[in-house]
């Protein structure tokens, strides 16, 4: 299994992907849509168009890890925006497959 430190770098493809994609696909989804190297060590997680899937893709030095996990009911809360890429911390990626929500609020505290 793989590690979450803070170092590690998260990266969400913000635009749905076709979830019958593996190992091949993802790599040429990285290096394409996103515009980072799949074998940097960093994660890059995948969403399906009904945000009920997804996937993650990961290179521990010796291979690639694809991980996938399916929600029963409900959906991922997964960011939207003009830009191909987001970049989130590794706290809000175990909020994120936790079911939490994971988008900042801004003007969200007290003065």
């Amino acid at each position: 299994m793989f590690s979450l430190w803070p170092a590690t770098r998260v990266f969400l493809a913000v635009e749905p992907t076709d979830m019958r994609q593996s190992f091949n696909g993802l790599y040429a989804r990285v290096q394409t849509v996103l515009g980072q190297d799949p074998l940097s060590g960093h994660l890059f997680v995948f969403v399906n168009r009904r945000a009920n899937r997804l996937k993650l893709l990961f290179f521990d030095g010796s291979g690639l890890w694809v991980c996938a996990k399916r929600l029963e009911k409900n959906r991922f809360s997964w960011p939207v925006g003009e830009e191909a890429c987001r970049q989130l911390r590794p706290e809000h990626l175990t909020a994120l497959l936790t079911g939490l929500e994971v988008s900042e609020k801004a003007g969200w505290y007290r003065r």
